[in-house]
């Protein structure tokens, strides 16, 4: 779990908004397909 504010910072020295990812994805998580939600819970989401 991370917070909404969580940024990651990348080996190349990109940022990317985690946290504000993941809560996007949490909210819409209706209107993901069901190969969508497989790939996410190989990543480990517990809600998806």
């Amino acid at each position: 779990m991370v917070g909404r504010q969580h940024v990651e910072e990348l080996p190349d020295g990109t940022t990317v908004r985690l946290g504000m990812f993941l809560s996007n994805q949490k909210s819409r998580r209706d209107k993901l397909t069901d190969q969508q939600l497989a790939q996410l819970a190989e990543l480990g989401l517990a809600w998806a």
